[in-house]
């Protein structure tokens, strides 16, 4: 922490945090990172979504600073619409996983989310994206089509676990070999091991002269664990997973509330 600034760095998770349900930023948000930025601190946008999903949604707010994406995967200069660096799923090793989760658990719904700044998404059956403004799917007719090109990241369904259960059995099953994280809702997620939001945060804040001390980061989901284990200090907001209630620093109002400019308005005025 720096003196005469509470923090220097703001992490904000975009969906079910910086975004309000409406995927719109309210303007008591806008108005209280302002005045944060105006007195010297960062905001960083902090995202599960990949860029090719994060970047219609960072130009609407008009967002133009840099993104973490992909839970990490992707470091994004949203004000130049360039990827600073991006990490690939390897795909031997996601079909891999597949293979041994299904023989396991029996057929999953699965989506990808290929590379790059245009990346595609995506499905294979049944997948269903559940939250608002879903990113458009492209039904593919095989996994030979979704393996393809290089991709970011797998997302899976199962048709009758919970997001929960399904997180945890696939831990047990492939933990060895991928990251596994649960996003948001019907959204898990197979990632390159060792991947997470704090990695990539870590990288951004390298860029911009930042240490994890001087960071506050706020989340919804289990994805942003590592970010609030990584940062100074962790804001859940009151929509938040239980997992990630139990270990915040602090439990704001939820995204529909204006969570996040309530806190920023009691550090920074």
């Amino acid at each position: 922490m720096t003196a005469g600034l509470p923090y220097r760095l703001i992490a904000t998770d975009l969906d079910g945090a910086l975004l309000t349900p409406a995927e719109t930023v309210s303007d008591r948000t806008r108005a209280a990172l302002a005045t944060a930025t105006a007195a010297g601190a960062v905001h960083i946008v902090v995202t599960g979504r990949a860029v090719s999903w994060a970047r219609p949604v960072l130009d609407e707010i008009g967002y133009t600073g840099i993104a973490v994406c992909g839970q990490g995967a992707q470091v994004y200069d949203a004000g130049a619409h360039k990827l600073l660096t991006s990490m690939t799923l390897d795909r031997m090793l996601g079909q891999l996983a597949l293979a041994k989760l299904e023989a396991e658990l029996g057929p999953l719904a699965v989506a990808a989310v290929q590379d790059g700044l245009d990346g595609a998404a995506l499905a294979l059956g049944p997948y269903r994206l559940e939250t608002a403004g879903d990113f458009s799917l492209r039904q593919v007719l095989g996994r030979a089509e979704l393996f393809a090109e290089p991709i970011s990241k797998l997302f899976l369904q199962h048709p009758e676990l919970t997001d929960d259960q399904l997180t945890a059995a696939a831990r047990g099953i492939v933990g060895d070999l991928v990251g596994v994280t649960l996003a948001g809702p019907r959204i898990v997620e197979l990632l390159p091991l060792g991947l997470t939001k704090a990695t990539g945060l870590a990288v951004a804040a390298r860029r911009l002269g930042l240490r994890a001390a001087d960071t506050i980061a706020f989340g919804d989901m289990p994805n942003d664990l590592p970010m609030f284990h990584w940062a100074a200090h962790g804001v859940a907001m009151a929509n938040a997973h239980q997992e990630l209630l139990a270990v915040a620093d602090e439990v704001t109002a939820s995204n529909a509330e204006d969570g996040v400019a309530t806190v920023l308005e009691r550090l920074y005025g």
